[in-house]
């Protein structure tokens, strides 16, 4: 990532062994350090007037001031485009300069403008199949990367072929000391660095991973379901306030269907289908992925649609309220029963993968399918194995064994 301190030269001389009624192709030359490309400058000269010292044209005749007139626009255009790529990365090769020359995308894999055009297509397909949070994730970690590599490198943008392990160690250090950030702020930072590392890498711009080597500190792992018995007193605390009724209804709901607060937000009851044993599903696309997700309704969530059935505007199914407001009433709920627990209606998802089904018996394959999630190591972020299953499990098979073996 050093800026290099060598200078660019361009020079000019004659192609003589392609000689073409007297005329020769006049060829230009880019050195940087020990780095040096030849190219043509698609233009002839008279070799009998060539001047090699001064790497033109003598004399004065229309022939070799329209000559001189081509070298001189050749040469500041590309001392032009060396400054531009010096600018943006501290450094040039004699390649790069050529193809910035002649037209040639060179500045296509930089880090900063991959980001860019990565974020300005995300956010168009925010409400569609992406959701604002993720968007503002990403341009956060960008300003923060853009920060950084104008910090310490005195650079507007960087290439990719320029990113190495110590690059990855520095940002990190400059997220966790310059900027004070915590651990799980920082992984996110890390994680949308690591997507732009990988579109690279799909794209034929670097081989190798930068990222080999490299292990983040991770943070803390926070319990983030609601434990049954806290669920319990959640559900059957007295709530005057109607707000705080809708609240609790409709993170319970969350809490048996898995649904997400944007999937309840835009549930309509036309995606509540009858199935051919009379049973009644949510069949929905979830909007942060587009994914299908079919949950069968239990007798808690059939309760509460009937509940708020007409009540919510057109043919949504919940009168949904902002999810910041929604996130305040909770923990206003929370701390009436006696919850003492930070609370978001996130967790209602992850309540709903490892309370309401796992510690049930619901196979993860099966939890997996209801979430809409693509890879099952997605869902076992959201389903956790708690103490008092894995003490039902081993005393069921404790059942199964006793008396089945005999030492001898």
């Amino acid at each position: 990532m050093n800026t290099s301190n060598v200078r660019l030269k361009v020079s000019f001389y004659l192609k003589k062994k392609d000689v073409r009624k007297g005329l020769c192709p006049v060829m230009g030359r880019i050195r940087i350090g020990e780095d040096t490309v030849q190219f043509s400058c698609k233009t002839e000269a008279d070799p009998a007037l060539w001047n090699t010292r001064a790497g033109r044209m003598d004399g004065k005749s229309h022939h070799a001031r329209e000559v001189n007139r081509e070298i001189d626009k050749i040469n500041v255009a590309v001392n032009a485009r060396y400054a531009e790529i010096v600018s943006i990365r501290g450094q040039a090769t004699a390649d790069e300069v050529k193809n910035a020359f002649q037209g040639i995308s060179s500045m296509q894999d930089t880090l900063l403008k991959v980001f860019r055009e990565h974020n300005d297509e995300f956010e168009k397909r925010v409400g569609v199949n992406r959701v604002k949070d993720t968007y503002r994730q990403y341009k956060n970690s960008y300003n923060h990367l853009q920060a950084f590599i104008n910090q310490k490198y005195h650079v507007s943008d960087v290439s990719f072929r320029q990113l190495d392990y110590s690059f990855i160690e520095n940002f990190d250090r400059h997220l966790r000391i310059d900027c004070k950030l915590m651990p799980k702020t920082i992984m996110q930072r890390i994680i949308c660095l690591r997507k732009m590392i990988k579109i690279a890498i799909g794209n034929g711009i670097i081989r190798c991973d930068p990222f080999i080597g490299y292990s983040p500190e991770k943070p803390k792992t926070v319990q983030k379901f609601v434990p049954m018995e806290d669920l319990e007193k959640f559900m059957n605390v007295p709530l005057e306030s109607r707000a705080l009724n809708v609240t609790r209804d409709m993170f319970v709901f969350s809490c048996f269907t898995g649904l997400s607060f944007i999937d309840m937000h835009n549930l309509t009851h036309r995606q509540i289908v009858k199935a051919d044993d009379g049973a009644l599903w949510i069949n929905i696309n979830r909007q942060k992925t587009g994914s299908i997700s079919k949950i069968p309704l239990l007798d808690i969530p059939l309760q509460l649609i009937e509940k708020y059935r007409d009540i919510a505007s057109g043919d949504k199914v919940f009168p949904m309220k902002e999810n910041k407001t929604m996130n305040l009433q909770l923990n206003r709920i929370a701390k009436q029963c006696g919850i003492d627990r930070h609370l978001t209606f996130h967790m209602s998802r992850h309540t709903f993968a490892t309370e309401t089904c796992l510690s049930q018996g619901v196979p993860i394959e099966t939890v997996s399918r209801m979430m809409g999630h693509g890879k099952l190591s997605t869902t076992q972020i959201y389903a956790k194995v708690t103490h008092n299953k894995v003490d039902e499990d081993m005393d069921a098979l404790s059942e199964k064994l006793t008396g089945k073996y005999i030492l001898s």
